[in-house]
Formats: C-alpha cells, sequence, structure tokens
C-alpha cells in the first residue's frame, strides 16, 4: 500500500513542430516499441495530409475532431447493498483527451488497406464532421449514462 496520497504526474512536453501538448500526446499514444520518430512521421504526414484535403489549418481540424469525440459522460459501477449499479458520473479532462486519443487511433488502426497516415487522416476528418466509429463510440457511452440516468443518486 503506498504512503503518499498521489502519484506525482509526468508532465508531457509539447512536440516539436506544432508546439501543441495534444499532439505530444497522440503521438506518445501512437507509438509502438518506443518507436517515437516512427509515431512522428506518421503523425506530421497526416497532419500535411489534412491540410491538403481540407484546404484548412490541420491544428483547427484536429482540434475539432478531438473535442467532438471527447465524452462528457461516462458510467461507473458502485456496489451498493450487493447490488452493482452502473452509475453516469462526468469524466474529468483528462481522462476524456486520453479516452478520445484512443478511440480515435483504435477506429484508424481498424480500418485496413491503407497506410495508417490515410487512416488516421480519414478517421480525423470524419471525426471532425460529426461522423466515424470515435464519434460513434462517444454516442455509445453517452446513450449508455442516460439510460442508467436512474441511478445518479448513488455518485458520491
Amino acid at each position: 500500500m503506498p504512503r503518499r496520497k498521489y502519484k506525482p504526474r509526468k508532465k508531457i512536453l509539447s512536440d516539436s513542430k506544432y508546439n501543441d501538448h495534444e499532439i505530444a500526446r497522440f503521438i506518445s499514444s501512437l507509438m509502438v516499441d518506443g518507436k517515437k520518430t516512427l509515431a512522428e512521421k506518421i503523425i506530421y504526414k497526416s497532419l500535411d495530409m489534412l491540410g491538403e484535403k481540407t484546404k484548412e489549418d490541420p491544428l483547427v481540424v484536429f482540434k475539432k475532431a478531438l473535442n467532438n469525440v471527447k465524452p462528457r459522460l461516462e458510467v461507473r459501477p458502485r456496489r451498493v447493498g450487493g447490488a452493482t449499479y452502473q452509475v453516469p458520473v462526468e469524466v474529468v479532462p483528462k481522462r476524456s483527451l486520453a479516452l478520445a486519443i484512443r478511440w480515435i487511433l483504435q477506429s484508424a488502426r481498424a480500418r485496413k488497406g491503407k497506410p495508417m497516415y490515410q487512416r488516421l487522416v480519414e478517421e480525423i476528418i470524419e471525426a471532425s464532421n460529426n461522423e466515424g466509429a470515435s464519434v460513434k463510440k462517444r454516442e455509445e457511452m453517452h446513450k449508455m449514462a442516460e439510460s442508467n440516468r436512474a441511478f445518479a443518486h448513488y455518485r458520491w
């Protein structure tokens, strides 16, 4: 059992090209087996391609996609008197960003037949238009929280 009350979080520095911490988090999540330079190449190539396809600032489109995928509510299990209830709770901003990044990457990896940067571009464009698998995942989570709203009084 830890003696400290909390574990200090590591600060993630912003990325080198766009100087943005959300892109740095995205790169870290995309990275496999410690190959950060490969993950950076994929992200930067996909952001360049995103700018060409949408004729807009790629950073704005990327942020819009992340905001569209971020969940506001989620369900957490609470055990009350021998029964387990799915209680809807608000999502902390750090967790909502982590979930959004995870869902976008999962849905991009699920697409087959194209290089990763192209799959990422397609998923980000769909997410910025409120479409795609990652937005569907968020809607699913919100629907679950809405249907369990009756147990909201168990939140503490």
